[in-house]
């Protein structure tokens, strides 16, 4: 799921600066402090700052911050259906369950993806909604 990030012209990788390993690990850690001051109705606002700041400074914290973004969306189509099923009453057990699963990947994969930005690597995140690039 790591993946150095590539430079263009030589080929080869490029280590980012301790700065760009900051900004990157605050653009998926953004999203869980946004979700926690929210009550998860902003995730999405941290990332999206992020990325509209560095798109065009830094490729690593442009990817860092556009792969929390996309996920922040997964996660929110995830909670979303689970409330399309908790009002169809039947449903509420799998809504639950859902909603379980949504939060605790969430959380799971920022913090894969912020560690995995502090050494300087490229995160993947498993599912996404490619919005951002």
């Amino acid at each position: 799921m790591t993946h150095p990030i590539p430079n263009p012209s030589s080929g080869q990788s490029l280590t980012p600066t301790s700065e760009e390993r900051t900004w990157a690990v605050l653009g998926h850690l953004a999203a869980l402090v946004a979700a926690v001051i929210s009550v998860g109705w902003l995730s999405f606002v941290g990332p999206l700052v992020i990325w509209a700041i560095y798109k065009d400074r830094s490729a690593f914290v442009r990817q860092a911050a556009a792969g929390s973004f996309n996920f922040n969306l997964a996660v929110w189509v995830a909670i979303i259906a689970g409330w399309v099923m908790f009002f169809t009453v039947i449903l509420i057990p799998v809504a639950i369950i859902v909603w379980i699963v949504a939060v605790l990947a969430g959380i799971w994969y920022h913090v894969r993806a912020a560690m995995a930005a502090n050494r300087g690597e490229s995160f993947r995140y498993p599912w996404s909604i490619p919005v951002l690039h």
